[in-house]
């Protein structure tokens, strides 16, 4: 009985451990020694002469740390919808002793290496969504409204603004009394989402929890607003009594509903198809 159990237990984890490898592991960005991955996740029987739409995934941390497998539940559900799917790493201060001006920088790295590479990995150009939760979040939107801190070795003639994006509790004020003002400083005119909102915005959808203790409720109301009078459609979606990163997996409900209004707005945009709708596991 005994070696029936460790054999079940082994064949489980062999299992387990394939489904969370990669599809593919690949180097978008060296600076240095310093060495930035992306995975890439995509559907199963793809067909070459498709372009699928995609979706490049930022995760949380305060640009301090985290991990690029904090989206990978969201990814995997996208994958089944047939869309590619990104989890970037990108340089945060408990690796690699940076600022948060290094983060932004990789997040625009990423986006312009999906796009120019659209025909490596099956994609369209015009259909790449930035996704991200709180400083992940930041990255995601700053890429698609902040014009400072490129990287020297980018081609900037390869755009790095997503066509849309799906924001999680993010940080989109970095302006005194916002998140980060305290790193930020002065330089929250150029790298603060909310203050450089312009005609030509992506349209977007936002998750943000009403018990907040980081993002307050207000600042993304007046980020809508803002959204509104430049004309870009910012679905806002608030959800009662929920706290910073009420989304995750772990919280199950919340995740299911997040994913499927991610899913119903990126329908409306035209990005996926109508059905099937893939049950939210």
């Amino acid at each position: 009985m005994f070696m029936k159990l460790k054999k079940y237990a082994l064949l489980l984890f062999i299992l387990t451990s394939t489904f969370s490898y990669a599809q593919e592991k690949i180097l978008y960005k060296q600076i240095d020694s310093i060495k930035l991955y992306m995975e890439v996740h995509k559907p199963k029987n793809m067909n070459t002469s498709t372009k699928y739409p995609a979706i490049v995934f930022f995760f949380g941390g305060g640009w301090n740390g985290g991990s690029v497998y904090h989206f990978k539940p969201q990814a995997d559900y996208f994958v089944k919808r047939g869309m590619v799917c990104f989890l970037v790493d990108y340089r945060v201060e408990k690796r690699q002793k940076t600022t948060p001006f290094e983060s932004l920088k990789d997040a625009k790295s990423a986006i312009r290496f999906v796009r120019k590479n659209a025909q490596k990995f099956n994609i369209d150009p015009t259909k790449i969504v930035g996704a991200g939760g709180s400083a992940g979040g930041h990255l995601a939107a700053a890429t698609a409204l902040i014009d400072a801190y490129n990287e020297k070795q980018d081609n900037l003639e390869i755009s790095c603004k997503p066509n849309a994006l799906v924001l999680f509790n993010p940080v989109i004020d970095n302006g005194p009394g916002g998140y980060g003002y305290q790193r930020i400083k002065n330089e929250y005119k150029n790298f603060s989402p909310l203050h450089n909102i312009k005609k030509g915005a992506p349209p977007t959808i936002l998750f943000l929890g009403t018990n907040d203790a980081l993002i307050p409720v207000e600042t993304v109301k007046y980020y809508k607003l803002v959204m509104d009078k430049v004309k870009s459609r910012c679905d806002l979606h608030l959800f009662k009594d929920q706290k910073h990163g009420f989304f995750n997996y772990r919280f199950f409900k919340y995740y299911k509903e997040t994913l499927s209004k991610s899913d119903s707005f990126l329908q409306s945009i035209g990005f996926l198809n109508k059905n099937p709708i893939i049950e939210i596991e």
